[in-house]
């Protein structure tokens, strides 16, 4: 496959993005743009997003890769490999930028957090600060596990309630191996930070496990 440069100016991804829109370009073309350039060894940008695309089957996959297989695909480095996970991290990040105006329900929590947690292939908890009134002031994430299970720091988690000068909360984790039966030491540790803000005048309003799809309210 030639490089980008060797295309005629209205099959470029960047010439077709601005005419056409962004909708309009393809998967490929889309990541050789994030690649900007082939590599030394003379292979163009479209056909490292081939091999990436080939790599990882599908774009949910490749989101979820892990930057040592990144680095893996040849012709792609250290400043590729960044590019990437820095790209598929803001997307993750904006679909959680303008949270819901109010926390109504556990399905508010679940929509709120599934684009931050759905992908993650480790355990990530995080805790979504709201007022008094239940609307929320932010997400904050509070602990990283493995693909297994994630610890449930109490203390870390009132300290990131109080930093926003929160007065109530949500808890929502991931299971990345796809149930989302909460474990019992999830409802432990659950019942343990209620028992804490209560004592701390804050107010723990639920807490969901994400697993892809699917999610699952913690009984506490």
């Amino acid at each position: 496959m030639g490089l980008i440069a060797d295309l005629p100016p209205g099959e470029r991804p960047r010439e077709r993005l601005f005419a056409a829109g962004r909708a309009a370009l393809a998967d490929r073309e889309l990541l050789a743009l994030l690649l900007g350039t082939g590599n030394k060894g003379g292979i163009g940008a479209h056909e490292l997003a081939e091999r990436l695309l080939t790599r990882f089957g599908t774009l949910h996959q490749l989101v979820r890769a892990h930057p040592a297989d990144l680095l893996a695909v040849p012709g792609v480095g250290p400043a590729k490999a960044a590019a990437l996970l820095a790209a598929f991290e803001l997307a993750l990040r904006s679909a959680t930028s303008t949270p819901p105006a109010s926390i109504r329900s556990t399905e508010d929590i679940a929509r709120l957090v599934a684009p931050l947690l759905a992908n993650q292939n480790r355990e990530l908890l995080v805790v979504v600060v709201c007022d008094s009134g239940n609307r929320v002031l932010g997400v904050e994430p509070v602990g990283t596990g493995s693909a297994e299970r994630v610890s449930l720091p109490v203390r870390e988690v009132l300290v990131a309630v109080l930093r926003r000068d929160g007065r109530s909360f949500a808890l929502a984790h991931n299971h990345p191996g796809g149930d989302p039966t909460p474990s019992a030491e999830d409802v432990a540790g659950t019942r343990r930070t209620a028992d804490a803000a209560k004592a701390s005048g804050l107010r723990l309003l639920d807490h969901v496990v994400i697993a892809g799809a699917h999610w699952q309210r913690v009984t506490f």
